[in-house]
């Protein structure tokens, strides 16, 4: 349905995520995957909030040649915990350091969503806030070697063996966790679709 409303447009994915791909397809979106690498650093000032924003808006702003008929699509996600953001971790030790600090507490998982035409740029965000029972040291050592959470923010997969096993509650949507805001994302383009 959605892309029959939008065959107007081009959409481009500046995602690698197997999931985010993977969520575009289930939307019903014609889409290609363009990938431009991007340095993803930001100021330490700041919040979970706007560091997902700038992160996003930075990954568009290499893109120097949107066409018309293009809508160009970014996205981060971060753990956010204890006023830090969590990224992707650096090493199996870093994945260690980071699930041990999520044991037995709660977290938010903040994912943005940038759309950037040649006419404008919309970038908006879900906060999903997730709790996890405490984690033993042999827990996180198994769901590090069998699942390898390397590419995942806050070193976890909330669709893995950690979820099922570690995650207690979540408020919010569960596609946020996972990547994408999909209630957002879907809404956001049925806009395009209509205007």
């Amino acid at each position: 349905m959605l892309a029959k409303k939008l065959k107007q447009f081009q959409i481009i994915l500046a995602s690698g995520s197997p999931r985010r791909q993977l969520f575009f397809k289930e939307l019903g979106l014609n889409f290609v995957v363009q990938l431009i690498p991007v340095n993803e650093t930001f100021p330490n000032h700041l919040n979970g909030l706007e560091t997902v924003n700038y992160i996003s808006q930075l990954k568009a702003s290499v893109y120097t040649n949107i066409q018309p008929k293009d809508i160009l699509i970014t996205s981060d996600t971060i753990v956010w915990h204890n006023n830090k953001a969590l990224g992707k971790p650096t090493s199996v030790e870093d994945a260690f350091i980071m699930l041990k600090s999520l044991s037995g507490s709660a977290h938010q998982v903040i994912t943005s969503v940038c759309f950037t035409t040649t006419k404008k740029q919309i970038t908006l965000a879900d906060t999903t806030k997730v709790w996890f029972k405490k984690l033993t040291n042999e827990e996180i050592n198994y769901y590090i070697e069998k699942y390898n959470p390397l590419d995942k923010a806050g070193a976890y997969g909330i669709q893995e063996w950690i979820g099922s096993i570690g995650i207690t509650k979540i408020k919010g949507s569960y596609n946020t966790v996972m990547g994408l805001p999909t209630h957002l994302v879907y809404k956001t383009l049925m806009k395009f679709a209509n205007q």
